[in-house]
């Protein structure tokens, strides 16, 4: 079992346990202490973080939850108190502004009191009553501090050694200042063009890799706020700072043109150090001319391949205030890359888990490799001893050779070195010869399970010199499943590993081959990153880069960020509907329609530029199914049926935000792009879309293409075609993404089940069955092309098992689960399922079990929300609750409807122990 506690600038961060295959959440992400009184607020956010530093937000989103396990518990109404001292806030006092009381369930609410101001921490507290009159409760006091606000308020130059972007060791800074009196606070805000690490007094400060995020550099650059009060003390202070390429100065070459950037430069950095003292004086240190700088022992550093350190360059003590910097060089000033400076407002990356080594293999005396026995995205820190300038290689890679050696031909394909200086996921550690030598790249990550080391001495090595860190946005768990079946839990565990190896403050592909945002795998597998995590920050700023790419005429690329490719391959409704899918997504999970408003115009200008080149309503643009088993499917029927999606989330959104007349617009478009796909693809007579494929099927039927009085039937031909394919999948991307929900939705959740639980070619238990530890990019294993080990574009699954075996979604009608759609599915096969989700209001849970000829089935709905639940009840079964029969008026489980064999109730919150038998 492994324990992390981890700490954060803005003073959260989730805490969990991870053992065997089980991930155990801890309500939503951060730990807060239970209230005395059943029913108080708790889990207080701004903009959906802890006790945030430097924000940006003019009206911050201020959420809670309710800490109230009683049968039918609501919120009647709230009031808001806000303010910059906290104990004015703390007693309610007139001197902070306060929203009232206000009638309202809401648990989602945006800051309405006056202009915030920078730099200034506000606390706030909210009180809530329930409906049976009690006195109010109130939560304990949370805080936000906002940052800069304004570009105005900068104060520091940007700054970097040189404008040389072939030069390839990394830059050292620093600047040592004077502080005449004890600091009371003091906050660093850094902005920064490539990639950092920020140090005070010798310490790096914080534990974030890979700051700040990719953007579109030129034309969104984030900057990120620290607490440094603790690094500092009265007298002389050094601030240093060493600066990183990233993608912002892309020195490897790849089939994707990063090095041809339009941005590309050395990597430059503006830094504010704004300190308050104890006599209350603000003193602000600055980035600027009285800066040194000088190159160092970092020698190479690639955020695509690898880095170069050699130890016998290093200067001890270079970021203290006594080292002895005459020899170092001036800074000269940098344009700033980008006039739109604003607050990096979201988790961050770290090393959340650390990976021993599991077994070692010694081929030589120069030649070691170790396995850490799972796939992650990440790092590798090795120590070393041996004489001066010994020569390590670790070679990372997901395969080995029958030799021994490790194997990265699935894997480098896309690489197109110019020389043999730069090897592919291959960090080169030159040695002291001082003592033990410590490496650790800095300003890269790689994908691997295994690392070859070669040295160009003899050396020793054991298990325990090498350490991997399994490295990705720290989104806290929100999800869990167990069930009966071993493979379906490792399933979900190596979907959670893939999406997590592909989570680095945007969603990628892969880890190691190319480390791209693509568009169609993030929004295939949005549902399951989102059932499984609290991932609304990362996508939210995502989605910034997307406005940020999108051409004038509504043409996204088929990778964002992008530094210019993409918008002539690989775009189209099948990918880049992420612009639509992911922000209809974010409202219904958070119930939150601030990323569906900001995408708005976006949105619009998508779908119309498609429907300006496709009058007929029909599209060819797109991909397509992409690797599918063995039969392909009409790119004009799934890019087609995308448009159609494009359309009705459009016009979904129309309504949403109040436009009448673009939902009226958008929605007839939307019938016209589907009536034109049935026209075309659809045998009436016998419910077949085109030639009757899986994917031809599923995807009209996922996405609510097939006229209503046909889903039966086509469901039914869907079903048969999966018998006649000998229970296994024939589908790529987009027909996974459609054929359990399409199955399972439709009356045929056995077969889904039975397709999922596969554990023969071609299937997800194939790939587990041969020891995979995260998803895989092709179905079979020895594919000779597209055959990354840590993808994940097949990850569908991991959302279905909540959707299609646990029954959980949320109601586009009250959205954020604020009523939850129930509709649990007790299939053939499998003995025991348990889900739970962390939803804005709390823990939903859906767990069952085979008794007998019966099913026991426990349910829990959190505090002021509610359920329709619909359950599978046979003929001449009855449902019971804590041993009684259940009454057609229970007064917080309502019948509403009886539809054959299934039975409709609503719930009101609370747990629910039944029976069906």
């Amino acid at each position: 079992m492994i324990f992390r506690h981890c700490f954060q600038e803005t003073l959260s961060l989730a805490t969990f346990f991870r053992t065997g295959i089980l991930w155990v959440s801890l309500l939503f992400g951060t730990f807060t202490a239970r209230a005395q009184t059943l029913g108080s607020p708790v889990d207080l956010r701004c903009e959906y973080l802890t006790n945030p530093l430097g924000l940006d937000a003019s009206q911050p989103r201020l959420t809670w939850r309710l800490d109230d396990s009683r049968r039918g518990a609501a919120q009647a109404a709230y009031q808001l108190t806000v303010g910059p001292d906290s104990l004015s806030v703390s007693r309610g006092s007139t001197a902070a502004w306060t929203s009232g009381k206000v009638t309202s369930d809401r648990q989602l609410v945006t800051y309405a009191g006056p202009a915030l101001r920078p730099f200034t921490r506000y606390y706030w507290r909210v009180q809530v009553w329930n409906r049976s009159g009690a006195p109010a409760l109130v939560s304990r006091v949370a805080s936000f501090e906002t940052g800069m606000m304004r570009q105005q308020n900068w104060q520091g130059a940007w700054i970097s050694d040189s404008q040389d972007e072939a030069l390839k060791p990394a830059p050292y800074f620093r600047k040592t200042f004077y502080l005449p009196h004890s600091v009371k606070a003091a906050r660093a805000y850094i902005a920064v063009a490539g990639l950092y690490e920020l140090y005070i007094n010798g310490e790096k400060v914080g534990n974030h890799r890979l700051d700040p995020m990719y953007t579109r550099f030129d034309r969104r650059t984030l900057y990120v706020t620290y607490d440094v009060t603790k690094y500092l003390h009265p007298g002389k202070n050094a601030v240093a700072v060493l600066l990183g390429n990233g993608w912002y100065n892309h020195q490897s070459t790849a089939v994707w043109d990063f090095h041809q950037a339009p941005w590309r430069n050395r990597p430059a950095f503006c830094l504010d150090l704004r300190v308050t003292q104890a006599n209350g004086s603000v003193a602000t240190i600055t980035s600027g001319k009285d800066w040194k700088t000088a190159l160092g022992p970092l020698v190479f550093n690639s955020l695509y391949t690898a880095e170069h350190y050699d130890a016998r360059l290093e200067q001890l003590g270079w970021n203290i205030a006594n080292f002895d910097d005459a020899s170092w060089k001036p800074v000269i000033y940098r344009n700033a890359p980008s006039t739109n400076i604003v607050a990096q407002a979201m988790v961050p990356i770290r090393n959340v888990e650390a990976i021993p080594t599991k077994t070692l293999t010694k081929l030589n005396d120069t030649t070691y490799v170790f396995d850490l026995g799972r796939n992650i995205a990440g790092v590798s820190h090795i120590r070393a001893q041996g004489p001066a300038g010994t020569v390590l290689r670790l070679k990372h890679a997901e395969r080995r050779y029958p030799n021994g050696h490790v194997d990265q031909s699935n894997i480098d394909v896309h690489y197109r070195p110019t020389d043999k200086s730069d090897p592919f996921q291959t960090d080169i550690f030159t040695l002291s010869g001082k003592a033990e030598d410590a490496f650790m790249p800095r300003f890269n990550y790689k994908g691997f399970q295994y690392v070859e080391v070669t040295s160009s001495r003899p050396i020793t090595l054991t298990a325990s010199s090498l350490t991997g860190y399994f490295m990705h946005s720290d989104v806290a768990p929100t999800g869990q499943v167990n069930t009966s079946n071993p493979t379906i839990n490792k399933i979900w565990w190596a979907t959670n590993n893939s999406y997590l190896s592909n989570l680095f403050g945007y969603p990628t592909d892969c880890p190691q081959r190319e480390k791209n945002g693509w568009t169609g795998d993030a929004h295939i597998a949005s549902e399951t990153g989102l059932y499984n995590f609290d991932g609304i920050t990362v996508y939210e700023k995502w989605l910034a880069d997307h406005r940020d790419e999108q051409q004038p005429n509504g043409v996204l690329p088929s990778i964002v960020p992008t530094g210019g490719w993409g918008y002539e391959w690989g775009n189209g409704p099948d990918w880049t509907s992420t612009i639509t899918i992911i922000p209809w997504n974010i409202y219904l999970f958070y119930g939150d329609p601030k990323l569906l408003s900001a995408c708005y115009g976006n949105i619009k200008r998508y779908v119309d530029h498609i429907n300006e080149q496709n009058p007929t309503g029909l599209t060819e643009w797109g991909l397509g199914d992409w690797v599918p088993v063995k039969s392909k499917s009409p790119v004009e029927l799934t890019s087609s049926t995308y448009y159609f999606v494009d359309a009705s989330i459009l016009a979904q959104a129309a309504k949403v935000l109040g436009k009448r007349a673009d939902y009226t617009y958008y929605s007839a478009l939307a019938e016209k792009v589907k009536a034109a796909i049935n026209a075309k693809y659809l045998n009436r007579e016998t419910a077949v879309y085109g030639s009757g494929l899986q994917t031809e099927l599923s995807v009209p039927l996922r996405w609510g293409v097939v006229p209503p009085e046909l889903k039966s039937r086509v469901a039914a031909n869907l079903a048969s075609r999966v018998k006649a394919d000998n229970m296994h999948l024939d589908v790529g991307l987009l027909g996974t993404k459609a054929i359990l929900d399409a199955l399972s939705e439709n009356g045929y959740a056995d077969v889904a089940y039975e397709l999922a639980a596969q554990e023969t070619f071609p299937s997800w238990g194939w790939w587990i069955a041969n020891g995979a530890t995260t998803l895989y990019e092709n179905w079979p294993i020895d594919a000779k092309s597209d055959i990354s080990q840590n993808h994940i574009m097949f990850g569908e699954i991991g959302a279905w098992f909540y959707k299609g075996l646990g029954g959980i979604k949320p109601d586009p009608q009250r959205p954020g689960f604020k009523n939850i759609l129930l509709t649990p599915h007790f299939v053939a096969g499998l003995d025991q399922f348990e889900a739970t989700h962390n939803s804005p209001y709390g823990e939903i849970k859906s767990a069952w079990k085979k008794v007998g000829k019966g099913v026991s089935y426990t349910v829990t709905v959190p505090p002021n929300t509610t359920a329709t639940l619909s359950l599978p009840v046979a003929a001449g079964q009855k449902v019971y609750e804590g041993g009684k029969l259940l009454g057609v008026a229970s007064p917080h489980m309502r019948l509403v409807k009886s539809r054959g064999e299934t039975a409709d109730y609503q719930l009101v919150a609370g747990t629910y122990q039944l029976e069906i038998r």
